[in-house]
């Protein structure tokens, strides 16, 4: 006796490409809306670091959707990178000031400029960000329970620097052994020599995280730049020996100029000039910049 076959052999051809379609999708790989490139997970051996400039974002993409699916918000301790997974954890340091932050990742970007991560307000803000643009920072990947916010310089900043394997590139992205294996006697030579090459870096390092600084004054910020080329002129008359210059910069999407008079060596030196410039008519503050 023949028995007649329930489904059509169409049907069963559909479920067999459905299962072996399953069983060949990669298993780590993760996409987002308008970024299908695989996001890799960072490596268990050492500490996965990377250098280059960071960038922040304020109110105007404030409650919007970000690439994870969480809303935006400048207020929370958040980032975005180009492929880290989301809910990675970094402890973002400004190499100019030494100063810290953790933050986690929920978005996907920068994509202009060679950056390497764009912050929120709030998590820029400490470092300095807000007011500078955009600055060089270490970003290590630290473990998922580390509290966010502004976290203590790390006391090997300048190591972490210096283990840059391509200083000259824009940025890079390397890998540091954790504190555990180096201190382990089977640590490989190689890792603990000091070449001559490594011993530069140390030094350049080392002077880029404690390099001087500087004092101007900012006589105002504009939207539109022909207001700030007025008080510049006008500074310009007042003070002809002292250097006035305008700068270009990006605040929640707009262009502001601002006007910028000096360098000084010495905060007094810059407060004395800015009370000048008050009895003018002209207010100001002073700023603290690093001079290279």
């Amino acid at each position: 006796m023949i028995l007649s076959i329930p489904f059509k052999v169409p049907v069963l051809s559909s479920v067999l490409f459905l299962l072996l379609t399953l069983l060949s999708a990669p298993a780590h790989a993760t996409t987002s809306p308008g970024n299908t490139k695989s996001v890799t997970e960072p490596t268990s051996n050492g500490t996965t670091v990377l250098r280059g400039r960071a960038s922040w974002y304020g109110s105007y993409f404030q409650g919007k959707k970000t690439t994870s699916g969480e809303r935006f918000n400048r207020f929370k301790y958040t980032c975005a990178h180009k492929t880290l997974p989301f809910g990675t954890r970094l402890r973002v340091t400004n190499v100019k000031n030494g100063k810290s932050v953790v933050v986690r990742v929920t978005d996907r970007g920068p994509f202009r400029h060679q950056r390497i991560i764009d912050l929120s307000e709030i998590a820029a803000r400490p470092l300095g960000i807000t007011e500078s643009g955009a600055a060089t920072v270490v970003a290590e990947v630290v473990e998922t329970e580390t509290p966010l916010g502004p976290a203590i310089t790390p006391d090997n900043l300048a190591d972490l620097y210096a283990a840059d394997p391509d200083p000259d590139a824009a940025f890079t992205t390397y890998s540091v052994p954790d504190e555990e294996e180096l201190a382990e006697p089977t640590a490989q030579p190689a890792l603990l020599a000091a070449s001559p090459a490594t011993k530069a870096a140390e030094t350049a390092a080392t002077e880029l995280v404690n390099c001087p600084t500087g004092f101007l004054i900012q006589a105002g910020s504009f939207v539109d730049a022909a207001n700030a080329q007025t008080v510049q002129a006008r500074i310009k008359t007042l003070l002809p020996e002292m250097q006035v210059m305008v700068s270009q910069y990006l605040l929640d999407g707009r262009q502001r100029s601002r006007v910028l008079v000096g360098n000084f060596g010495e905060r007094p030196e810059a407060e004395a000039v800015r009370k000048q410039l008050m009895m003018w008519g002209i207010g100001g503050l002073v700023r603290e910049v690093a001079l290279r």
